[in-house]
Parts: structure tokens; sequence; C-alpha cells
């Protein structure tokens, strides 16, 4: 077998599942699956310089401090990914190009180059799919509760691209696949509760099932309503900012689940 198949998660390394334990009974769930930029020993600094490892292309920048004080406001279970999506990305599916990428907004990452599909799955099986299995089984547990679901997964993406220049505008999205009625009513809330606020929805990217996993896997496949969220970066890269902007999502979804009828 080639050496670098024998890619593991050593004693020292972390799970990649961390779960912060909201009520019983609370009808949200929140999943973070860009939160970590922790690198397994095995694969060193992936050949990348440190400063990569700050930028969006390692990790949602903000999106786990934001994560938790929402879960904390909504009283919810928060399902957090430890690992950067550069090692892999736990919001891809398998057979995703990006899944393990070789290059990230113009930046090459040396030890993803030429994997082999045994390579490939080590990772899935070691990390994706753990995490995965973790919150599916969280999402059981709050059936068996005689509670149906509400799925928030929480994102943060860069305001310019480096490699291309493209800037975004847009500050918050609601994005969705094949079901829009919690994207479509919390735009609305925002709409008219924060009416400065750049929103939109499917921005700055729509959901898809080769270009996404959560929400195709766990909220289309189950039949609960869902939202993917995502905050531009450079609005929650500091605690205040975080604050502000969770309490956005907060405001919003809470009024938006109250007058939809699921």
């Amino acid at each position: 077998m080639n050496k670098r198949a024998s890619f593991c998660l050593s004693d020292d390394d972390p799970s990649p599942l961390d779960v912060v334990d909201g009520e019983v009974d609370s009808e949200f769930f929140l999943v973070c699956e860009h939160a970590g930029r922790r690198v397994p020993k095995c694969l060193g600094d992936l050949g990348v310089d440190r400063s990569e490892m700050e930028r969006h292309i390692a990790y949602d920048v903000g999106a786990e401090a934001v994560s938790r004080r929402l879960a904390s406001a909504l009283c919810a279970p928060l399902y957090i990914q430890r690992y950067s999506r550069l090692v892999i990305d736990c919001n891809r599916p398998l057979e995703a190009s990006d899944l393990i990428p070789e290059v990230s907004d113009g930046t090459e990452i040396p030890r993803n180059f030429a994997l082999t599909p045994e390579e490939r799955m080590l990772r899935f099986e070691k990390i994706h799919r753990p995490f995965h299995e973790a919150v599916s089984d969280g999402l059981d547990r709050v059936v068996a509760h005689g509670r149906k679901p509400i799925l928030l997964t929480i994102h943060s993406f860069t305001p310019i691209m480096r490699l291309t220049g493209e800037v975004r505008e847009c500050e918050l999205g609601c994005c969705f696949n094949r079901d829009d009625r919690l994207a479509k009513a919390m735009l609305s809330e925002l709409c008219a509760a924060y009416p400065s606020v750049k929103a939109s929805l499917n921005a700055p990217y729509g959901v898809d099932d080769i270009g996404d996993y959560t929400i195709p896997l766990h909220g289309d496949r189950r039949r609960i309503p869902h939202v993917l969220i995502e905050i531009k970066n450079d609005l929650i890269s500091e605690e205040g900012g975080q604050a502000h902007w969770a309490g956005i999502v907060d405001k919003t979804v809470r009024a938006a689940t109250a007058k939809m009828k699921f």
C-alpha cells in the first residue's frame, strides 16, 4: 500500500466531533461543519504556510463562535466538526471533486495531491463518516422525544475571492436545496426586522446534491425544516460581530418558525 494511505487519527488527535448539549425538547438542531482548523498529526502542515490556515479556505471564520452563541440562545444541541476543510470537507459527498481539495482559492495543498481512492476513503471513514453518523443519531434522539427537529447549519464566506477578485455584496444568505420554506420565511423576517441587512436567498451559493452534504442528507432526505445560513466572515471575525449576528439569526429564525406550519 502507498505509504500515504496510512492516514490515521493518533491518540493525540481529537475526535472529529464536539457536541454542545441543548435541551431535550428544543425544536432546533444546529450543525457547524467547517468550524475547525485541526490537521491530523500524520498530515503535518499539509504543505501550506501557516497563514493559509487563517483564511476561509481552511475553515469558516467566525462560524463556530456564532453557532455556540446561537445554540445557547435557542437551548439547542450543536454538532461541531473540528478538522479543517482542507483535510476533508464534511459538507461534501464522497464523489465531490473538492471533498479533499488540491487547490483552494488559488492556494495549492501539496499533501492532497494525487490521492488514490483508498487514501480518500481513509479520510472519509475516519472524519467525515463518524461526524455525520453522530449528527444522524442526534436527530434520531430528537425524534424519539416526540419532536420534529428544525435543522440549522451555520457557515461563513469570504467577502473577496483571492483568485478571481469576485466581491460578495451579500451579508447574510438563507440557502436551500429542494425545500425553500424556512429559507424564504427567514428572509421575509430579515427584510422586515433588519431592512439595512443585505440578505438574499441562495447567496453566495446555492445548495445542491454534489456541492453540499448536510442539507441533502439530514434535511431533504428526512423531510424536516432546514436552512443553511451563510454570514460574511468579516462581520463575525470579532466577538462583537459574532454576538450581533447571532442575535439577528436568533430573532429571525424564531419569528419565521413561529409563523410556519411544518
